[in-house]
């Protein structure tokens, strides 16, 4: 009985060196500037992972199980897409993950001067080169902490995160 190719080699039996790329973020919450990073890279690559950190810096509204799970379904449509959590250096990540570069949205200059440093040293360190996507100038504005804060105070959050962020965001934000 023959047995299936597999989906990572070409018919002659090579293997295809699959193109895996990392979404790093706290994703706390989820975005429509996020989600557009994220479509972005997907059609650029073999495989996107967004993978959600915890931001020692920060009190997070969401749990890490409840921000994946908000992104898992808000990139369910994305075929190329999985979504996975870390703790530590994201350096250490990629090389347990055979990932060979970082995806980061910029939306001002005042980004682009923070993740410069970040990517120099990433590289720096383990060889891991970072990829700049300019933000779509819709979402240029647009940060987690802005959403939070907005909706915190009875703002209209719709059109700026996913309908599933949405209703969990006026779910929680009303509890507490």
């Amino acid at each position: 009985m023959a047995t299936a190719p597999r989906p990572d080699a070409h018919c002659d039996g090579s293997v295809i060196d699959v193109r895996r790329v990392v979404c790093p973020g706290s994703f706390d919450p989820v975005t429509n500037g996020h989600l557009d990073v994220i479509t972005r890279a997907a059609n650029l690559h073999d495989e996107v992972v967004v993978a959600v950190f915890r931001n020692s810096n920060k009190t997070p509204l969401f749990s890490i199980d409840e921000r994946v799970e908000l992104l898992q379904a808000a990139t369910s449509k994305i075929p190329n897409v999985r979504v996975d959590r870390f703790e530590g250096l994201i350096v250490d990540y990629c090389k347990a993950n055979d990932i060979t570069a970082i995806v980061k949205g910029l939306r001002a200059v005042t980004d682009f001067d923070y993740e410069m440093q970040m990517a120099q040293m990433n590289y720096n360190q383990a060889g891991v080169e970072t990829l700049f996507v300019i933000t779509n100038p819709l979402w240029a504005f647009l940060s987690s902490s802005l959403v939070k804060d907005f909706a915190k105070f009875g703002g209209d959050v719709s059109g700026l995160v996913p309908e599933v962020v949405l209703e969990r965001l006026a779910g929680r934000l009303i509890a507490d």
